[in-house]
């Protein structure tokens, strides 16, 4: 008789779930750390939570940083226009 295949979901894990602090822990506007994109509360239970739950926190952090990342793009992508064309002599051709 054949066995069917273990969903990926369902894969034995050998190692603990590690921490996403990177080591710098500031609180930013939000309430989250500008480091590790965690909550404060998610800091404060990540040693008594399973690794299941802090699969779960990492993958909303890493959402976390995706965001803050597009956001931070957008405001640093500077507008583009289009430039003045000028004639020979360095007027505008707007005249």
């Amino acid at each position: 008789m054949q066995q069917k295949p273990l969903p990926a979901s369902s894969q034995l894990e050998f190692f603990a779930v590690p921490s996403p602090c990177i080591g710098v822990c500031q609180s930013g506007s939000r309430g989250y750390c500008v480091g590790c994109f965690r909550s404060r509360d998610e800091r404060l239970y990540w040693l008594k939570v399973d690794d299941a739950t802090r699969r779960k926190i990492i993958s909303a952090c890493q959402r976390r940083k995706q965001a803050h990342e597009r956001k931070q793009h957008q405001v640093s992508e500077p507008q583009v226009t289009a430039p003045v064309q000028q004639d020979l002599f360095g007027s505008d051709e707007t005249d």
